[in-house]
This record gives structure tokens, C-alpha cells and sequence, in this order.
């Protein structure tokens, strides 16, 4: 086998006079240069653990402080008061050093402790800042003077040039809400969805919980929130995530869109090699810690980068009881599916990164070999994407040894995982609505053995040369995915670009060992595994319709305009267009962050709320447009308060996920909390912000707007939707549900939300003209053929 050949670095061979010895000096270069690679990532580590472990000071501080002390003493000052003698004292005596060497080495050690008490105090007082949160509840536009003072002093302590994990340890813990808050809170959310009678049931069995359970559970709760760094985020992970026995394809995975309107390059080998290393550019950063820490959008809050760390080299592995998230250290190439094979692609040469030109170089070999998939191995990646308990008893029968071991290990220990799709996908000119629809599917599942769901993300190129994203969801949110995926995106287009053929900038290195194609095999009775997951898979994406609906009419501008939140006034719409549909409210999902707090992930915002519901019923009872708006402005600072609350450890269902994770521990039942995380969410929403309009300015470059991302429905009766702002004048929608519930349907749905989106802007702006409507407001945009 020819890459066995390749992987020794030396042969010999017994001759009558003797043995002769023949090294490789090609494969001994590559060794050397791996290790050398090896330890500059080794030595940044440990350089970059000094700069984040003494933060918010520098390393270079501590010269300062020990300069300034032996100043001091020369001057007949003691600034130590008598600890540099009492130091000087305790040191062993040694007969070659004098007494003004032993001076000068205690006033080194006063200096080295006085320099980390500094350190300690700073961070210490950074983190009680950091805790401060009254400013999000500030009217917007006006500051008070306490939050002046604050920003002042967080600018101070926050010191110069963090690095991506400087502020980890200045961020304070997640909170542990008090019991009778968080039940008030939840009983307040769920009043407009129950009738009188369901509701003072509900009150009842909070009281006794409130009363009884409750406090004893909060106890435990409150003994892990002081010993770990959150109290939240493992139990989340672990039984929300990695012991779900269900398929995370559609149910669990999400989806990154490209550019709406542009495809840099039509030449799918091409694309796939700028951004492939732009990939790697990122994490290159990424391991030097260069990436700029995320902070709150126009502010100087940091939020917590812990979920950085496993973005690149990381697998979800299947278990019987529970999955488990496996990250690398480091790996040097990417596993790529094409036309039923797998093939590894290394990207770096004799410790150099591939230029895109030779990614694309590489890619078009895969693209052009003809050699046809082993038997079974074609739709091998349906095993991803059917129930986990399947998919881990097959792991361990088939693919525990020998050369299917080898291969998976290819797989599951690269980059990230690479499909070059055989299909066309992105808006196309004659059908752009049924064409983003396809898209989007296509992005969430495929043909189900084509992605590879368990790797952190997933890069699929089409044919024509539109890409997109598919993201794991166990080890970070997708706010992590969609930071790598902007900065590819706009360094693939505005940094690296393609000549006027449409291929990568570059020269090629010709003697560019071929991609190792893997090898597999697959017996029948695993070969039946695979079918068997396929049909339940493929069942699973048949039954998911999707909707994207990108609105042009206007966007957050015109809304700001208006004096209301962007957030609020599509969350208010979605609630009007469920009730319009339905005839009732529902139990109402979105997405909001806690990475103000170390390793914060998400809590959920309870959108639907009396405030809400009393301006839905008024708007369809033809109440007066006065008391209409009135009523909604009282609904969307409701929700404005309910997002702050979530942000700053005061929401309520990560609160009452760990009390029942405690009580299952305890092996205590509440029906309290059994009702409470039964209730299904038929609507769960989400807003995808962009997070670095540093990248290029899109005023200036309209066509190049993303659709966002989208997931599929969590209730079998209920809607996903996911929603981001594009610039001032473009929102998109990404609408899932299924087919097999007769009374949802994800275009009817979308329907009415453009009709409740234009309803409320003429409600709360009746006196304005539809300029909004006309072609000024809109960006002057090349449509792709």
C-alpha cells in the first residue's frame, strides 16, 4: 500500500556484506519539522498562560515593581516595613554570597509577592466590577453617573491588548436565583397560557414545592455554585445534550448560510481552498490567543471564550447512555467526503501551511480521481445521523479495530470534516423563494450519509461554488460557529480573492503527496446497520419543511426609527403571526446568552407574556390604534426586562433544570418539576447577530449579505425560527416544522409574519409614507444567475 510506504521514514535490507541501511531523508525532514512545529505551539502556550495567568497586569510589570523597591532601599528607605529583613533573615546562609547580595535577592522576593498581591487585588476588583449589571437596565441614552464611574474604572482595570482567555479569570460565577423569585417569575410566564383553573392548579404545586422540596434542592445548588466555575453549563451539556438518545440531525444541529447574493467563485475546488485556509489562518490565531475577546456590541464587557477552545479538532463520540466530546490538540489536516469516499487532506507541507492555491490543487485531485467507494462505504455517515444507541453499538462492533479503527480515527481526529457536493444550491434566478428552501435543507441534513454530524462543524462546497455550515451543537452555541464563519467568509472574499479565471491566487508545489483516500471494511451485517439508520435518518429529514423568508420590505432601521427594540418588535410579530395562525398563544423559546458570566451558555427568554398577549388580543379586536400601541410599547419593555433578567443569572429555566437534576440525583420526585419540563416550546426562537462588522463595511458592499442560519423545529406540533438583521434594510427568517403535523405549515407561517411585520411598523408609524417600501431603501444588489 503506497501510503504505508510513505509512513516509513527508513528501509533496510540484508546483504552477504551486511546490512544496508537506507534513510529517507524526505519522510526524517517532515519528522524534524513536526516536532519543531510541535514546540513553537508548546512555547506560545506556556508564553500566552504567563500573559492571561498575570492579567490584568503584565509580565513586564513585575520588573517595574521590583526596579521601584530597590530604588527605594537605595535611598535608606525600607518600603517592605522590616519583611525584606525578616526574608533576608529565613535565607540559607551561603559563604559566597554577601550581605548586600542576600539584601538584593529579599528585596527580589518582597517585590515578586508584593507584584502578585497587586495582581490578585486587580483581579479581584475587575471581577466585583464585572458584576456589576445595572447598567444593561438603564434607559438606553441615558448613563447614569454610577455607570459612568463604572466604565471608567472597568477601562482602568481592564488593562492593554488582552489576549482571547485574559479575562477568564476576572469573570464572575453564574448566580443562583432564590427560589420564591424563580417561582414567581415562572408562574407570571405561564398565566396567559392556562385558564383560570389550570393556573391556580400550577400556583398550588409551586407553593408546596416553594415550601418543601424546593429549599432543600436550592441547598445543593447553592454548595456547587461555590465550588464550581458554573452551575449550570456541564449539567447542560451533559443531559441535554450528550444524553439525548434521539438522531442530532434536524433535531439538534444548526445550519450557516453563504453570501445571499454573491458566489465568489464558481469553481467549487476553488472556494473550497480559500476557505479552507482561512480556516486554519483562524485557528492559528485561535492557538496564539490573538482573536480579539467578544464583548457586548458598543460596550467594554467581555463575554467568556471557554467555548473557543474546542472549535477545531473536536468529535462528538457516540455511547450507549451518554456521548462524550473528544477535542485534540492539534491536527494537520481535514477529512473530506466526495461521491460516496473519504479522503485526508493534509494542509500543511515540511511545517508550512498550504496556500489556497494548493488546497485548490488538492481538492480538484479528489474531485478528479476515479476510484470508486469501498463496499459500504458510500453511505457510511448515515450512522451520524440515525439514534445514538445505534450508532455507538455499531461503533464498538465494527469500527473498534483494525483498518475501519484507522480510518474512523482519520475522520474523528481531523480539523473539521469537508463534503464536495454534487449538487447546485444557493438562490437561483428563476425560483430564489423554493431555491433557499432547498438550500437550507440541504444544509441541515443533505442526503444524510453525506455530512459527518458529529465533528464540531461540518464545511460543505456545491458544485457551483456556494458553501455553507453545519454545526455539532453539545460542545458551544452557535454564536461560536457563526464568529469562525464570518471571518471566513470575509477573508475568503476581501483578503485572499481569486484571479479573473475564478481560481485561487497562488503558486502550486507539484510534488504535493496525493490525498490519502480511506480504506474500509464494511461487513454485511454492518452494512444492514447502515441502511437501517439510513431509512430512520431519511424519515427524519422528509419530514422537515423549511421556509426562508428574507424581508426587504424594511429592516432595523426603519424599526429604531420607530424608538423600539429590533428584538422585541420581531418577537412581538412572531407572537401576533402564531396567534393569527393557531388562534392561541404557546410556550415561547429564545435564545439568550449568559457569557457575561465564566463558561455561560444560553437561558431562555419566556417571550410570551400577559403584556404580549393583552396587545395581540387588542391589535385582532380592532382596539384603538392608540391603545394598540400603547399596549405594545408595555409589551416590548416586558421583554426587554425578561432579556436583561436572562443575560445577568435571573432567568428561570436553567434554574429549574438544575433543581430536577439535583432531585434525580436525590432520587426525590416533584411534580412540580416534572409538569414544568414537560411542557413543550412550540415556538423556539433565535436571533443570529453578527458579531464583526470590522470585517468589511457593508454599506459599501451591499451584495455581500449572508442569509443567516437556521435549525429545525423542537415541539412535532411546533416552529423553529431563527432571524437575523442584515444592515439596516434586509431581515432574514429561517422557518422549520414538520410535515406530519396537519396544522403547521412553514410557508403559511411565513405569511402571516410578513403581513404581522408590515401590520406593526404601520401601526407604530401610521403618519409615515411607505417609503420604506420603495427601491431607495433598499441595496442596489447583482443578483447571482
Amino acid at each position: 500500500m503506497a501510503e504505508a510506504h510513505q509512513a516509513v521514514a527508513f528501509q533496510f535490507t540484508v546483504t552477504p556484506e551486511g546490512i544496508d541501511l537506507r534513510l529517507s531523508h524526505q519522510a526524517l525532514s517532515e519528522i524534524y519539522l513536526s516536532g519543531v512545529r510541535s514546540w513553537k505551539k508548546r512555547i506560545i502556550r506556556i508564553k500566552n498562560s504567563v500573559i492571561t495567568g498575570v492579567y490584568p497586569a503584565s509580565p513586564s510589570s513585575w520588573l517595574f515593581v521590583v526596579i521601584a523597591i530597590l530604588a527605594t532601599m537605595y535611598t535608606r528607605s525600607d518600603p517592605s516595613m522590616g519583611i525584606i529583613a525578616k526574608i533576608q533573615e529565613h535565607l540559607p546562609v551561603s559563604q559566597s554570597m554577601s550581605s548586600q547580595c542576600q539584601a538584593v535577592v529579599s528585596a527580589v522576593l518582597f517585590s515578586t509577592m508584593l507584584w502578585l498581591l497587586l495582581i490578585f487585588t486587580m483581579r479581584l476588583c475587575l471581577k466585583q466590577l464585572l458584576s456589576y449589571h445595572r447598567w444593561m437596565f438603564e434607559q438606553h441614552g441615558k448613563m447614569s453617573t454610577t455607570t459612568k464611574i463604572w466604565v471608567a474604572l472597568v477601562r482602568i482595570f481592564s488593562g492593554r491588548k488582552p489576549l482571547l482567555y485574559s479575562y477568564q479569570g476576572s469573570l464572575p460565577n453564574l448566580p443562583v436565583p432564590a427560589i420564591k423569585d424563580t417561582v414567581k417569575r415562572y408562574l407570571e410566564s405561564v398565566r396567559p397560557l392556562m385558564n383560570d383553573g389550570e393556573y391556580e392548579r400550577m400556583t398550588k404545586l409551586a407553593t408546596e414545592f416553594e415550601s418543601s422540596l424546593g429549599n432543600r434542592l436550592q441547598w445543593y445548588l447553592k454548595l456547587k455554585a461555590l465550588w464550581a466555575s458554573n452551575y449550570v453549563s456541564d449539567w447542560w451539556e451533559e443531559y441535554v445534550y450528550l444524553r439525548g438518545r434521539s438522531p442530532i440531525m434536524v433535531n439538534s444541529n444548526y445550519y450557516g448560510m453563504d453570501f445571499l447574493y454573491v458566489t465568489p467563485t464558481p469553481i467549487q475546488a476553488a472556494r473550497a481552498g480559500n476557505s479552507i485556509h482561512a480556516f486554519f489562518l483562524y485557528r492559528r490565531k485561535l492557538n496564539k490567543e490573538e482573536i480579539k475577546p467578544s464583548r457586548i456590541p458598543g460596550t467594554v464587557i467581555p463575554l467568556c471564550a471557554a467555548q473557543c477552545e474546542r472549535i477545531f479538532n473536536t468529535t462528538r463520540i457516540p455511547g450507549e447512555e451518554t456521548d462524550t466530546v473528544q477535542h485534540w490538540k492539534d491536527s494537520d489536516y481535514v477529512a473530506v467526503y466526495h461521491k460516496g469516499r473519504y479522503f485526508r487532506l493534509r494542509v500543511y507541507q515540511a511545517g508550512r501551511l498550504l496556500s489556497p492555491r494548493e488546497i485548490e490543487f488538492q481538492i480538484q485531485r479528489i474531485l478528479d480521481d476515479p476510484a470508486p467507494p469501498s463496499k459500504g462505504e458510500a453511505k457510511l455517515g448515515a450512522l451520524t445521523a440515525a439514534d445514538r444507541v445505534s450508532w455507538a453499538e455499531a461503533r464498538v462492533k465494527y469500527f473498534s479495530s483494525g483498518i475501519n479503527k484507522r480510518s474512523l480515527d482519520v475522520i474523528e481526529r481531523a480539523a473539521f470534516f469537508v463534503t464536495l457536493d454534487d449538487e447546485e444550491q444557493g438562490t437561483m434566478r428563476d425560483d430564489q423563494p423554493a431555491s433557499l428552501d432547498n438550500y437550507a435543507k440541504s444544509l441541515l441534513h443533505g442526503k444524510c450519509y453525506d455530512r459527518w454530524f458529529d465533528k464540531s462543524f461540518s464545511v460543505i462546497y456545491y458544485k457551483n461554488g456556494k458553501s455553507g455550515i453545519n454545526g455539532e451543537h453539545s460542545w458551544a452555541d452557535a454564536p461560536v460557529v457563526a464568529h469562525v464563519w464570518e471571518y471566513v467568509l470575509a477573508t475568503d472574499s476581501f483578503q485572499l480573492g481569486y484571479n479573473e479565471e475564478g481560481h485561487c491566487k497562488g503558486e502550486v508545489d507539484a510534488s504535493l503527496p496525493q490525498p490519502q483516500k480511506l480504506n474500509w471494511e464494511i461487513s454485511p451485517e454492518c452494512e444492514e446497520q447502515i441502511s437501517r439508520s439510513l431509512a430512520v435518518a431519511q424519515a427524519l429529514a422528509d419530514d422537515v419543511d423549511f421556509h426562508v423568508l428574507s424581508f426587504r420590505d424594511f429592516g432595523k432601521g426603519q424599526i429604531k426609527k420607530c424608538k423600539v427594540s429590533p428584538d422585541a418588535f420581531i418577537q412581538m410579530t412572531l407572537q401576533l403571526a402564531y396567534y393569527r395562525e393557531r388562534g392561541t398563544f404557546c410556550l415561547t423559546y429564545e435564545a439568550s446568552m449568559t457569557r457575561l458570566f465564566r463558561e455561560g451558555r444560553t437561558e431562555t427568554v419566556r417571550s410570551c407574556t400577559n403584556e404580549s398577549s393583552a396587545f395581540v388580543r387588542a391589535l385582532e379586536n380592532g382596539e384603538p390604534a392608540d391603545v394598540c400601541r400603547r399596549l405594545f410599547r408595555g409589551a416590548s419593555e416586558k421583554h426587554q426586562q425578561l432579556y436583561r433578567m436572562a443575560m445577568t443569572g435571573a432567568g428561570i429555566d436553567r434554574h429549574i433544570f438544575c433543581l430536577y437534576v439535583v432531585s434525580k440525583y436525590l432520587g426525590l420526585e416533584s411534580p412540580f418539576l416534572k409538569e414544568v419540563l414537560a411542557e413543550p416550546w412550540r415556538l423556539s426562537t433565535s436571533q443570529t447577530s453578527i458579531q464583526q462588522v470590522e470585517l468589511f463595511d457593508l454599506a459599501n458592499h451591499p451584495e455581500y449579505i449572508s442569509c443567516g442560519g437556521g435549525f429545525g423545529p423542537v415541539a412535532d406540533d411546533g416552529y423553529g425560527v431563527s432571524y437575523n438583521f442584515i444592515g439596516e434594510n434586509v431581515i432574514n427568517f429561517h422557518i422549520s416544522c414538520k410535515h406530519s403535523c396537519p396544522s403547521t405549515d412553514a410557508h403559511k407561517f411565513g405569511d402571516q409574519i410578513r403581513k404581522a411585520v408590515n401590520d406593526l411598523l404601520q401601526l407604530l408609524s401610521p403618519n409615515q409614507k411607505e417609503s420604506s417600501k420603495t427601491e431607495e431603501s433598499q441595496p442596489k444588489v447583482k443578483k447571482e444567475q
